[in-house]
Protein backbone atom coordinates (compact mmCIF):
# COMPACT_ATOMS: atom_id res chain seq x y z
CA UNK A 1 0.00 0.00 0.00
CA UNK A 2 2.82 2.40 0.65
CA UNK A 3 4.68 1.95 -2.34
CA UNK A 4 1.17 3.00 -4.42
CA UNK A 5 0.97 6.03 -2.40
CA UNK A 6 4.69 7.10 -2.53
CA UNK A 7 4.41 6.64 -6.46
CA UNK A 8 1.38 8.67 -6.42
CA UNK A 9 2.90 11.52 -3.70
CA UNK A 10 6.09 11.33 -6.42
CA UNK A 11 3.92 12.42 -9.29
CA UNK A 12 2.17 15.23 -7.61
CA UNK A 13 5.43 16.42 -6.35
CA UNK A 14 6.66 16.30 -9.86
CA UNK A 15 3.44 18.01 -11.40
CA UNK A 16 4.08 20.86 -8.25
CA UNK A 17 7.44 21.57 -8.18
CA UNK A 18 8.12 21.26 -12.03
CA UNK A 19 9.93 23.69 -13.86
CA UNK A 20 6.78 26.70 -14.18
CA UNK A 21 6.68 27.17 -10.72
CA UNK A 22 11.28 26.88 -10.32
CA UNK A 23 10.94 29.38 -12.69
CA UNK A 24 8.45 31.60 -10.66
CA UNK A 25 10.52 31.67 -7.38
CA UNK A 26 13.98 32.32 -9.08
CA UNK A 27 12.37 34.91 -11.37
CA UNK A 28 11.36 36.73 -8.73
CA UNK A 29 13.91 36.55 -6.81
CA UNK A 30 15.97 37.82 -9.65
CA UNK A 31 13.56 40.88 -10.08
CA UNK A 32 14.34 41.76 -7.12
CA UNK A 33 17.93 41.78 -6.91
CA UNK A 34 17.96 43.50 -10.08
CA UNK A 35 15.18 46.26 -8.85
CA UNK A 36 17.06 46.77 -5.39
CA UNK A 37 19.97 46.68 -6.89
CA UNK A 38 21.50 43.66 -5.51
CA UNK A 39 20.61 44.74 -2.11
CA UNK A 40 20.97 41.83 -0.38
CA UNK A 41 24.74 42.16 -0.72
CA UNK A 42 25.09 45.69 -0.52
CA UNK A 43 23.69 46.16 2.84
CA UNK A 44 24.80 42.78 4.14
CA UNK A 45 26.92 43.87 6.96
CA UNK A 46 23.96 46.94 7.67
CA UNK A 47 21.61 43.45 8.07
CA UNK A 48 23.85 41.67 9.85
CA UNK A 49 24.27 44.77 12.29
CA UNK A 50 20.35 45.25 12.78
CA UNK A 51 20.40 41.29 13.26
CA UNK A 52 21.42 41.68 17.02
CA UNK A 53 21.11 45.54 17.55
CA UNK A 54 16.50 46.25 18.61
CA UNK A 55 15.44 49.32 17.85
CA UNK A 56 14.37 51.49 20.12
CA UNK A 57 10.68 52.74 20.73
CA UNK A 58 9.26 50.29 18.11
CA UNK A 59 6.05 48.82 18.29
CA UNK A 60 5.34 45.47 18.18
CA UNK A 61 5.44 42.10 20.47
CA UNK A 62 8.84 40.87 20.44
CA UNK A 63 12.44 42.02 19.26
CA UNK A 64 13.42 42.15 16.03
CA UNK A 65 16.16 39.81 16.79
CA UNK A 66 13.75 37.54 18.71
CA UNK A 67 11.67 37.69 15.49
CA UNK A 68 14.38 36.61 13.39
CA UNK A 69 15.39 33.79 16.11
CA UNK A 70 11.53 32.53 15.82
CA UNK A 71 12.12 32.46 11.56
CA UNK A 72 15.17 30.95 12.50
CA UNK A 73 13.67 28.22 14.45
CA UNK A 74 11.03 27.58 11.68
CA UNK A 75 13.76 27.41 9.06
CA UNK A 76 16.98 25.97 10.72
CA UNK A 77 15.48 22.18 11.32
CA UNK A 78 15.67 18.88 9.50
CA UNK A 79 16.44 20.82 6.10
CA UNK A 80 19.51 21.75 6.70
CA UNK A 81 21.34 18.42 7.99
CA UNK A 82 18.54 16.15 6.28
CA UNK A 83 17.48 18.01 3.75
CA UNK A 84 20.41 18.24 2.35
CA UNK A 85 21.10 14.92 2.21
CA UNK A 86 18.16 13.60 0.42
CA UNK A 87 18.85 16.66 -2.07
CA UNK A 88 22.25 15.68 -2.92
CA UNK A 89 21.23 11.63 -2.90
CA UNK A 90 18.21 12.17 -5.71
CA UNK A 91 20.00 15.41 -7.30
CA UNK A 92 23.26 14.60 -6.94
CA UNK A 93 26.18 16.72 -5.46
CA UNK A 94 25.01 20.02 -8.37
CA UNK A 95 21.88 20.03 -6.19
CA UNK A 96 23.99 21.78 -3.59
CA UNK A 97 25.11 24.70 -6.05
CA UNK A 98 21.23 25.00 -7.10
CA UNK A 99 20.63 26.04 -3.66
CA UNK A 100 23.04 28.20 -3.14
CA UNK A 101 22.28 30.14 -6.28
CA UNK A 102 18.49 29.95 -5.08
CA UNK A 103 19.42 30.99 -1.44
CA UNK A 104 21.14 34.08 -3.23
CA UNK A 105 18.68 35.14 -4.59
CA UNK A 106 16.18 34.40 -2.06
CA UNK A 107 17.92 37.10 -0.03
CA UNK A 108 16.22 39.42 -1.85
CA UNK A 109 12.82 37.95 -1.87
CA UNK A 110 13.20 37.15 2.02
CA UNK A 111 13.50 41.36 2.17
CA UNK A 112 10.47 42.30 0.18
CA UNK A 113 8.46 39.30 2.55
CA UNK A 114 9.95 41.33 5.82
CA UNK A 115 9.41 44.78 4.22
CA UNK A 116 5.89 43.88 3.55
CA UNK A 117 5.19 41.85 6.65
CA UNK A 118 5.86 45.22 8.77
CA UNK A 119 4.02 47.77 6.60
CA UNK A 120 0.83 45.99 5.93
CA UNK A 121 0.32 44.66 9.73
CA UNK A 122 -2.49 44.91 12.10
CA UNK A 123 -2.93 45.25 15.77
CA UNK A 124 -5.85 42.89 16.87
CA UNK A 125 -8.30 43.67 19.98
CA UNK A 126 -5.77 42.09 22.35
CA UNK A 127 -3.21 44.47 21.44
CA UNK A 128 -1.47 41.29 19.20
CA UNK A 129 0.79 42.49 15.97
CA UNK A 130 0.02 40.25 12.98
CA UNK A 131 1.00 39.86 9.70
CA UNK A 132 2.51 37.76 7.03
CA UNK A 133 1.21 37.12 3.22
CA UNK A 134 -2.40 36.97 3.99
CA UNK A 135 -2.70 40.66 5.46
CA UNK A 136 -0.25 42.04 2.63
CA UNK A 137 -2.58 40.40 -0.64
CA UNK A 138 -5.65 41.20 0.97
CA UNK A 139 -4.07 44.74 2.06
CA UNK A 140 -1.58 45.50 -0.47
CA UNK A 141 -3.22 43.91 -3.33
CA UNK A 142 -6.97 44.85 -2.55
CA UNK A 143 -9.99 43.03 -0.72
CA UNK A 144 -10.99 41.39 -4.23
CA UNK A 145 -7.49 39.53 -3.61
CA UNK A 146 -8.88 38.03 -0.57
CA UNK A 147 -9.70 35.07 -1.94
CA UNK A 148 -5.73 34.33 -3.28
CA UNK A 149 -5.08 35.20 1.36
CA UNK A 150 -7.42 32.47 2.01
CA UNK A 151 -5.89 29.92 -0.32
CA UNK A 152 -2.38 30.95 1.71
CA UNK A 153 -3.55 30.37 4.95
CA UNK A 154 -5.09 26.98 3.84
CA UNK A 155 -1.87 25.83 2.64
CA UNK A 156 -0.23 27.29 5.52
CA UNK A 157 -2.00 25.37 8.09
CA UNK A 158 -1.29 22.32 5.55
CA UNK A 159 2.53 23.18 5.71
CA UNK A 160 2.41 22.98 9.44
CA UNK A 161 0.01 20.44 10.37
CA UNK A 162 1.60 17.83 7.10
CA UNK A 163 4.91 19.01 6.03
CA UNK A 164 7.30 21.29 7.47
CA UNK A 165 6.00 21.83 10.66
CA UNK A 166 5.63 18.27 11.68
CA UNK A 167 6.24 14.91 9.56
CA UNK A 168 9.49 15.81 8.45
CA UNK A 169 10.89 17.25 11.63
CA UNK A 170 9.66 14.59 13.84
CA UNK A 171 10.80 11.92 11.56
CA UNK A 172 14.20 13.42 11.10
CA UNK A 173 14.68 13.27 15.04
CA UNK A 174 13.41 10.26 15.67
CA UNK A 175 15.66 8.58 12.88
CA UNK A 176 18.37 10.55 14.14
CA UNK A 177 17.39 9.19 17.62
CA UNK A 178 17.10 5.49 16.49
CA UNK A 179 20.48 5.31 14.35
CA UNK A 180 22.77 6.54 17.47
CA UNK A 181 20.64 4.25 20.18
CA UNK A 182 19.43 1.95 18.27
CA UNK A 183 20.97 1.33 15.03
CA UNK A 184 20.67 -2.27 14.87
CA UNK A 185 16.89 -2.23 16.09
CA UNK A 186 17.41 -4.60 18.53
CA UNK A 187 15.01 -3.02 21.14
CA UNK A 188 11.46 -3.25 19.22
CA UNK A 189 7.66 -2.99 19.81
CA UNK A 190 4.88 -4.12 17.48
CA UNK A 191 2.55 -1.84 17.19
CA UNK A 192 -1.01 -3.45 15.70
CA UNK A 193 -1.63 -2.19 11.76
CA UNK A 194 1.38 0.38 11.39
CA UNK A 195 4.48 -1.80 11.84
CA UNK A 196 7.55 -2.88 14.35
CA UNK A 197 9.57 -0.03 15.93
CA UNK A 198 12.27 0.67 18.01
CA UNK A 199 11.42 1.31 21.49
CA UNK A 200 13.71 4.75 20.95
CA UNK A 201 11.06 5.89 18.13
CA UNK A 202 8.11 5.36 20.76
CA UNK A 203 10.01 6.80 23.56
CA UNK A 204 11.34 10.04 21.57
CA UNK A 205 7.90 10.41 20.27
CA UNK A 206 6.21 10.63 23.66
CA UNK A 207 8.58 13.15 25.06
CA UNK A 208 8.75 15.28 22.00
CA UNK A 209 5.45 15.26 21.91
CA UNK A 210 4.73 16.44 25.98
CA UNK A 211 7.96 19.07 25.40
CA UNK A 212 6.34 20.45 22.66
CA UNK A 213 2.68 20.81 24.32
CA UNK A 214 4.71 22.76 27.18
CA UNK A 215 5.59 25.14 25.14
CA UNK A 216 3.13 26.18 22.96
CA UNK A 217 0.61 26.43 25.71
CA UNK A 218 3.03 29.74 26.16
CA UNK A 219 2.34 31.27 23.02
CA UNK A 220 4.73 33.77 20.50
CA UNK A 221 6.83 35.16 23.35
CA UNK A 222 7.62 31.44 24.99
CA UNK A 223 8.80 30.47 21.73
CA UNK A 224 10.42 33.50 20.72
CA UNK A 225 12.29 32.92 24.34
CA UNK A 226 12.66 29.23 23.52
CA UNK A 227 14.11 30.07 20.36
CA UNK A 228 16.27 32.94 20.96
CA UNK A 229 18.41 30.43 23.29
CA UNK A 230 18.42 27.57 21.52
CA UNK A 231 18.58 28.24 17.95
CA UNK A 232 21.75 30.82 18.27
CA UNK A 233 23.45 28.19 20.49
CA UNK A 234 22.98 25.35 18.82
CA UNK A 235 23.26 27.23 15.18
CA UNK A 236 27.32 27.99 16.50
CA UNK A 237 27.70 24.50 18.04
CA UNK A 238 26.79 22.56 14.59
CA UNK A 239 29.03 25.50 11.95
CA UNK A 240 31.81 24.83 14.36
CA UNK A 241 31.90 20.95 13.95
CA UNK A 242 31.48 21.45 10.04
CA UNK A 243 33.58 24.22 9.80
CA UNK A 244 36.51 21.69 11.75
CA UNK A 245 34.66 18.57 9.03
CA UNK A 246 35.97 21.07 6.37
CA UNK A 247 39.58 21.91 7.86
CA UNK A 248 40.30 18.66 8.55
CA UNK A 249 39.69 17.40 4.60
CA UNK A 250 40.88 21.12 3.12
CA UNK A 251 42.89 19.77 0.49
CA UNK A 252 39.78 17.90 -0.86
CA UNK A 253 38.21 21.27 -1.56
CA UNK A 254 39.02 22.16 -4.95
CA UNK A 255 38.06 18.72 -6.29
CA UNK A 256 34.81 18.91 -3.97
CA UNK A 257 34.16 22.42 -5.83
CA UNK A 258 34.56 20.99 -9.09
CA UNK A 259 31.86 18.21 -8.19
CA UNK A 260 29.35 19.98 -7.10
CA UNK A 261 29.81 22.87 -10.35
CA UNK A 262 29.44 19.62 -12.83
CA UNK A 263 27.00 17.49 -11.67
CA UNK A 264 25.48 21.38 -11.16
CA UNK A 265 24.70 20.88 -15.39
CA UNK A 266 25.94 17.68 -16.10
CA UNK A 267 25.32 14.94 -13.27
CA UNK A 268 26.50 11.98 -15.99
CA UNK A 269 29.98 13.95 -15.60
CA UNK A 270 30.47 12.92 -11.90
CA UNK A 271 32.60 10.08 -11.53
CA UNK A 272 30.82 7.81 -9.66
CA UNK A 273 27.71 10.32 -9.73
CA UNK A 274 23.93 9.54 -10.35
CA UNK A 275 21.68 8.94 -13.28
CA UNK A 276 19.55 11.61 -14.03
CA UNK A 277 19.52 15.61 -15.43
CA UNK A 278 20.37 19.04 -15.01
CA UNK A 279 16.97 19.30 -14.71
CA UNK A 280 16.61 16.76 -11.49
CA UNK A 281 19.29 18.23 -10.30
CA UNK A 282 18.00 22.07 -10.56
CA UNK A 283 14.62 20.61 -9.15
CA UNK A 284 16.02 19.15 -6.12
CA UNK A 285 18.35 21.73 -4.75
CA UNK A 286 15.64 24.10 -5.37
CA UNK A 287 12.94 22.46 -3.63
CA UNK A 288 15.28 21.63 -0.78
CA UNK A 289 16.65 25.41 -0.75
CA UNK A 290 12.95 26.76 -0.19
CA UNK A 291 12.10 23.95 1.89
CA UNK A 292 15.11 24.74 4.39
CA UNK A 293 15.34 28.80 3.98
CA UNK A 294 11.49 29.11 3.08
CA UNK A 295 12.21 32.33 0.62
CA UNK A 296 9.41 32.61 -1.27
CA UNK A 297 7.09 30.76 0.90
CA UNK A 298 5.74 33.64 2.78
CA UNK A 299 6.60 32.06 6.27
CA UNK A 300 8.85 34.10 7.98
CA UNK A 301 6.83 37.33 7.15
CA UNK A 302 4.18 36.02 9.85
CA UNK A 303 6.84 36.06 12.54
CA UNK A 304 8.27 39.53 11.09
CA UNK A 305 4.82 41.22 11.71
CA UNK A 306 5.30 40.72 15.38
CA UNK A 307 8.61 42.33 15.40
CA UNK A 308 9.23 45.66 17.66
CA UNK A 309 9.76 47.98 14.84
CA UNK A 310 8.43 50.90 13.02
CA UNK A 311 10.71 50.62 9.68
CA UNK A 312 9.47 48.22 7.47
CA UNK A 313 12.93 48.07 5.30
CA UNK A 314 14.75 47.62 8.60
CA UNK A 315 12.94 44.31 9.49
CA UNK A 316 13.37 43.47 5.73
CA UNK A 317 16.82 43.45 5.86
CA UNK A 318 16.81 41.37 9.38
CA UNK A 319 14.53 38.95 7.50
CA UNK A 320 16.97 38.36 5.21
CA UNK A 321 19.89 37.64 7.43
CA UNK A 322 17.56 34.25 7.61
CA UNK A 323 18.13 33.11 4.41
CA UNK A 324 21.81 33.86 4.09
CA UNK A 325 22.34 32.00 7.56
CA UNK A 326 20.51 28.99 6.99
CA UNK A 327 21.28 28.02 3.50
CA UNK A 328 24.43 30.15 2.14
CA UNK A 329 26.23 29.17 5.78
CA UNK A 330 24.40 26.03 7.10
CA UNK A 331 23.49 24.47 4.23
CA UNK A 332 26.83 24.54 2.00
CA UNK A 333 28.37 23.02 5.45
CA UNK A 334 26.50 20.36 5.70
CA UNK A 335 26.75 19.99 1.65
CA UNK A 336 30.54 20.27 1.50
CA UNK A 337 30.38 18.13 4.50
CA UNK A 338 28.94 15.04 2.61
CA UNK A 339 30.94 15.61 -0.66
CA UNK A 340 34.45 16.28 0.88
CA UNK A 341 33.82 12.64 2.82
CA UNK A 342 32.04 10.46 -0.58
CA UNK A 343 28.93 10.15 1.85
CA UNK A 344 26.81 10.86 -1.21
CA UNK A 345 27.88 7.87 -2.98
CA UNK A 346 27.47 5.22 -0.41
CA UNK A 347 24.81 2.88 -1.49
CA UNK A 348 21.80 1.89 1.04
CA UNK A 349 22.08 5.26 3.43
CA UNK A 350 19.15 7.70 3.38
CA UNK A 351 18.36 10.82 4.54
CA UNK A 352 20.31 11.59 8.21
CA UNK A 353 22.07 8.81 7.42
CA UNK A 354 24.23 10.43 4.88
CA UNK A 355 25.13 13.41 7.23
CA UNK A 356 25.77 11.09 10.07
CA UNK A 357 28.22 9.34 8.06
CA UNK A 358 30.18 12.14 6.70
CA UNK A 359 30.46 13.66 10.12
CA UNK A 360 31.88 10.24 11.72
CA UNK A 361 34.26 9.78 8.57
CA UNK A 362 35.44 13.19 8.49
CA UNK A 363 35.96 14.50 11.84
CA UNK A 364 39.06 13.98 14.19
CA UNK A 365 36.87 12.54 16.73
CA UNK A 366 35.58 9.10 17.43
CA UNK A 367 32.82 8.01 15.52
CA UNK A 368 30.28 7.48 18.30
CA UNK A 369 31.32 11.46 19.42
CA UNK A 370 30.36 13.05 15.99
CA UNK A 371 27.31 10.79 15.81
CA UNK A 372 26.25 12.57 19.21
CA UNK A 373 27.04 16.00 18.47
CA UNK A 374 24.99 15.38 14.86
CA UNK A 375 22.12 13.83 16.69
CA UNK A 376 21.83 16.51 19.18
CA UNK A 377 22.03 19.15 16.65
CA UNK A 378 19.00 18.17 14.35
CA UNK A 379 17.05 17.06 17.29
CA UNK A 380 17.40 20.80 18.74
CA UNK A 381 17.21 22.08 15.61
CA UNK A 382 14.17 20.13 14.74
CA UNK A 383 12.25 21.27 18.02
CA UNK A 384 12.54 24.85 17.29
CA UNK A 385 11.21 24.24 13.98
CA UNK A 386 8.14 22.23 15.10
CA UNK A 387 7.30 25.58 17.42
CA UNK A 388 8.02 28.10 14.70
CA UNK A 389 5.49 26.47 12.30
CA UNK A 390 2.64 25.92 14.77
CA UNK A 391 3.07 29.68 15.62
CA UNK A 392 2.66 29.97 11.25
CA UNK A 393 -0.01 27.66 11.37
CA UNK A 394 -2.32 29.12 14.31
CA UNK A 395 -1.79 32.23 12.61
CA UNK A 396 -3.00 31.16 9.11
CA UNK A 397 -5.93 29.45 10.62
CA UNK A 398 -7.00 32.78 12.85
CA UNK A 399 -7.06 34.70 9.15
CA UNK A 400 -8.96 31.32 8.39
CA UNK A 401 -11.43 31.24 10.27
CA UNK A 402 -11.64 35.04 10.98
CA UNK A 403 -10.43 35.09 14.49
CA UNK A 404 -11.87 31.98 15.86
CA UNK A 405 -10.20 30.92 18.76
CA UNK A 406 -11.67 28.41 19.99
CA UNK A 407 -10.22 26.51 16.30
CA UNK A 408 -7.16 27.46 16.80
CA UNK A 409 -6.66 25.83 20.27
CA UNK A 410 -8.13 22.78 18.90
CA UNK A 411 -5.81 22.97 16.16
CA UNK A 412 -3.14 23.26 18.45
CA UNK A 413 -3.45 19.71 20.05
CA UNK A 414 -3.92 18.20 16.60
CA UNK A 415 -0.57 19.32 15.98
CA UNK A 416 0.82 17.90 19.55
CA UNK A 417 -1.00 14.67 18.20
CA UNK A 418 0.83 14.96 14.42
CA UNK A 419 4.01 15.02 16.24
CA UNK A 420 3.32 12.50 18.09
CA UNK A 421 2.49 9.76 15.21
CA UNK A 422 5.27 11.55 13.15
CA UNK A 423 7.77 8.91 13.45
CA UNK A 424 5.97 6.00 12.00
CA UNK A 425 5.33 8.15 8.55
CA UNK A 426 8.11 6.54 5.99
CA UNK A 427 10.88 9.12 5.21
CA UNK A 428 10.27 9.05 1.32
CA UNK A 429 6.44 10.00 2.14
CA UNK A 430 7.16 12.60 4.52
CA UNK A 431 9.72 14.68 2.36
CA UNK A 432 7.39 14.59 -0.56
CA UNK A 433 4.85 15.99 1.36
CA UNK A 434 6.07 18.67 2.94
CA UNK A 435 7.41 19.20 -1.06
CA UNK A 436 3.87 19.54 -2.03
CA UNK A 437 2.79 21.67 0.34
CA UNK A 438 5.43 23.91 -0.13
CA UNK A 439 5.05 24.51 -3.32
CA UNK A 440 0.90 25.03 -2.83
CA UNK A 441 1.94 27.53 -0.56
CA UNK A 442 4.83 29.42 -2.61
CA UNK A 443 2.25 30.10 -5.49
CA UNK A 444 0.26 32.83 -3.71
CA UNK A 445 3.07 34.84 -2.11
CA UNK A 446 4.78 34.86 -4.98
CA UNK A 447 2.10 36.50 -6.63
CA UNK A 448 1.98 38.60 -4.25
CA UNK A 449 5.49 39.54 -4.64
CA UNK A 450 5.47 40.39 -8.12
CA UNK A 451 2.04 42.67 -7.74
CA UNK A 452 4.02 44.36 -4.47
CA UNK A 453 7.44 44.84 -5.83
CA UNK A 454 6.98 48.34 -6.72
CA UNK A 455 6.04 49.38 -3.19
CA UNK A 456 8.85 47.03 -1.94
CA UNK A 457 11.35 49.23 -4.23
CA UNK A 458 9.57 52.84 -3.57
CA UNK A 459 9.93 52.01 0.54
CA UNK A 460 13.48 50.78 0.09
CA UNK A 461 14.65 54.07 -2.03
CA UNK A 462 12.73 56.57 0.21
CA UNK A 463 13.99 54.67 3.14
CA UNK A 464 17.73 54.98 2.40
CA UNK A 465 17.38 58.49 0.54
CA UNK A 466 16.25 59.54 4.02
CA UNK A 467 18.85 57.72 5.99
CA UNK A 468 21.73 58.41 3.43
CA UNK A 469 24.20 58.18 6.46
CA UNK A 470 24.01 54.39 6.25
CA UNK A 471 25.11 54.65 3.07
Amino acid sequence: MWDSINKILANIDDFVWGVPLMAIIITGGILLTFRLGFLQIRRLGLALKWMVKNEEGGKGEISSFAALCTALSATIGTGNIVGVATAVGAGGPGALFWMVVTALFGMATKYAEGLLAVKYRVVDKDNHSLGGPFYYIELGMGKKFKWLAKIFAFFGVCVGLFGIGTFSQVNGISSAVQNFFDPNKAHTVSIPGIGTYSWTVVIASLILAFCVGAVLIGGIKRIASVSQIIVPFMAIIYFIFAVMLVICNITKIPDAIVIIVKAAFNPQAVAGGVTGSMLVAMQKGVARGIFSNEAGLGSAPIAAAAAQTHEPVRQGLVSMTGTFIDTIIICTMTGLSIVLTGAWKVKGLEGVQVTTYAFKQGLPFPAGVSAFVLMLCLVFFAFTTILGWDYYSERCLEYLTNGNMKKVKVFRWVYILAVFIGPYMTVSAVWVIADIFNGLMALPNMIAIFALSGVVVKETRDFFKAKKHLK
